[in-house]
């Protein structure tokens, strides 16, 4: 999965999504060893302090633990994972949510939308 950087925002804060997005969705499993900051941050083409004030701050949020000699890890606390994949979703919705406001739309304009393009996708 290619790292993916806009320059508009903090790229420490996009580590931290798409790190947050990789463990969301399975690309690193539960439990699983991390690569070395070193590594990670080669991968991603950031300066590796960038890389390691990513991973403290997925420390800190409970979805990554250092063992101290073998290395970081994905927490093994699926109820955390599934807790974090919620908090996503709802701040992708309130972003949608947002951008169809000032598009115009009120929310039963917007929840209509929706239901037509759930129906189109179903029928495809």
């Amino acid at each position: 999965m290619p790292w993916d950087f806009v320059n508009d925002r903090s790229i420490y804060i996009q580590l931290v999504e798409q790190i947050q997005s990789r463990i969301a969705t399975g690309a690193y499993a539960p439990g699983s060893r991390l690569a070395s900051v070193r590594e990670l941050a080669a991968e991603a083409e950031v300066n590796p302090n960038t890389m390691q004030r990513a991973l403290a701050e997925l420390e800190r949020m409970g979805l990554v633990h250092s063992q101290r000699t073998s290395g970081r890890f994905v927490t093994d606390d699926e109820g955390r994972i599934a807790e974090m994949k919620r908090e996503t979703a709802k701040n992708t919705v309130r972003d949608f949510l947002d951008q169809m406001a000032h598009l115009g739309f009120d929310r039963e304009e917007i929840i209509n939308l929706i239901r037509e393009e759930k129906e189109e996708a179903e029928n495809e």
